[in-house]
């Protein structure tokens, strides 16, 4: 054990870099069942922190069920930490649900970081550099649809489980996914009749949006089946307000309150007068105009079944159901 195995220069408390540090190193295995660890007069002495720290230190790891002590032994070694990163895009009540999910089928002897890349790409390749070797498992929502990130790579297979994404080669990775594409479309052929009413179908999409663009191809080629004209809305100055008979499919939360704005405004009734349906579930929207249509996974089963891989680490390469949660806004 020595001082530059602590990093003691950055804002978090001394006891918890302590804390982190010897459970990084039961993690690697550098320290294993069995292994005494220093008094906390000689562990103060040797770090040049306080005895308190110390002793606060190692009642956190006693707690944790990672160290014991006893009188004739003193501290040491009795379990392995099994440390997860959860890495997702970005914070929404949906991924809350997944995390909520994911940790209550944990159990307690998991210790789960959970970090928002938010499609930074260099946060994103920080990230998972600075986490090689420091977790028994990784959890990654990665970072787009289409090409599986090349840092990715670097952490082992057998210890990786892909989330959401994953219109990429993953033949050779355990994944829970999404379909963007074909699921997308044969949701919208399940509410066909209902969506007859509609003389024009409206993509919301805003340009920088990660939302993947083959869920526009799947919007097109059920146009194409119907004969309704499609159209996406991309950049502020496409947006001119709704139209009659227009089925809108919005992404960003912002341009939801946008669209039932302008109907309000301009006298037109969702349902009825203009069609609504917006990706990802909420719980909010089965309030909002006496309800709001989604297309959506059901991201609390996608935590659970993440988290049942952790659990068993039996191989998992699997689509989650895409479905229409069907309301007045259609």
């Amino acid at each position: 054990m020595k001082v530059k195995d602590f990093d003691f220069s950055n804002s978090r408390s001394k006891v918890k870099v302590l804390v982190d540090g010897i459970s990084l190193k039961i993690t690697l295995g550098t320290l294993v069942p069995g292994d005494n660890l220093p008094s906390i007069n000689d562990m103060s002495a040797l770090l040049y922190v306080s005895r308190d720290t110390v002793f606060k230190a190692y009642k956190e790891l006693k707690q944790l069920e990672l160290i014991e002590s006893t009188p004739m032994k003193g501290y040491y070694v009795t379990g392995k930490v099994k440390r997860i990163l959860l890495l997702l895009d970005t914070y929404s009540s949906f991924k809350q649900a997944l995390y909520k999910q994911f940790v209550a089928h944990l159990s307690g002897d998991y210790k789960v970081d959970l970090i928002f890349h938010q499609y930074n790409r260099r946060l994103f390749e920080t990230i998972i550099k600075e986490s090689i070797g420091k977790y028994s498992l990784y959890v990654v929502m990665n970072f787009s649809n289409d090409i599986l990130s090349p840092v990715i790579k670097k952490l082992p297979a057998h210890q990786l489980l892909l989330l959401d994404f994953g219109n990429f080669d993953k033949s050779g990775y355990n994944y829970i996914c999404q379909d963007f594409d074909t699921a997308f479309y044969n949701c919208l052929l399940s509410v066909r009749e209902q969506l007859a009413k509609y003389k024009q179908l409206c993509f919301v999409m805003p340009g920088e949006h990660a939302h993947p663009l083959c869920s526009i191809d799947a919007l097109k080629r059920f146009g194409a089946l119907t004969s309704t004209p499609c159209t996406v809305i991309q950049t502020d100055s496409d947006w001119k307000g709704v139209n009659p008979s227009t089925l809108y499919i919005g992404i960003v939360r912002e341009d939801i309150v946008s669209i039932i704005k302008s109907a309000d405004e301009k006298g037109l009734k969702l349902g009825s007068d203009i069609g609504l349906l917006i990706y990802n579930e909420e719980p909010l929207l089965e309030v909002i105009k006496n309800g709001i249509s989604s297309v959506s996974i059901d991201f609390g089963l996608l935590g659970e079944k993440a988290a049942y891989f952790v659990m068993t680490r039996e191989t998992v390469q699997e689509y989650i159901p895409t479905h229409i949660n069907l309301r007045a806004s259609l």
